[in-house]
């Protein structure tokens, strides 16, 4: 009984060391922000640091023009811009591809482009139709925009 009392005190105090830890680096990162950083808070905004209030503990931050004003304890961390490299510059296993092999993603690139025009008519295919009406039951047809009426039918 005692072994596990003493094991279950050693995790405690293991774990507790560990969070002070974490805790005494988060509060170092904090301190030491500069204009020009860029962070990201803990509700997900990404800005960069405009300038730093140590007096008051808070931080304005620029994210796309707007100026926003947290609290440090609101910083979670700093913000790099994940890489990305397309699925077509890659084999299986997640390794690039040799540069020889570049010439053919370029072949493959207008095929997404090619992917996102057709969507991009079909889009314009569904809103060309006139909002809030429903096919004619009685010969399966839709309204044309020329069976709705103008302005100058209107006069």
């Amino acid at each position: 009984m005692v072994i596990i009392i003493v094991l279950f005190g050693g995790m405690m105090w293991w774990s507790s060391r560990k969070t002070r830890k974490q805790q005494k680096e988060t509060q170092d990162f904090r301190k030491n922000l500069q204009p020009g950083e860029e962070v990201i808070t803990i509700g997900g905004v990404i800005g960069k640091v405009v300038s730093v209030d140590p007096q008051y503990e808070e931080i304005v931050l620029d994210s796309e023009g707007s100026l926003m004003r947290f609290t440090f304890r609101a910083i979670h961390k700093a913000y790099t811009r994940p890489a990305f490299i397309p699925d077509s510059e890659v084999d299986e296993q997640g390794n690039p591809l040799p540069e020889a092999t570049g010439e053919s993603s370029d072949e493959v690139s207008p095929t997404p482009s090619d992917s996102t025009s057709s969507s991009a008519e079909s889009v314009s295919s569904a809103e060309s139709g006139t909002p809030g009406t429903d096919s004619d039951p009685a010969d399966g047809t839709t309204p044309s925009s020329a069976s709705v009426p103008n302005e100058a039918d209107a006069r």
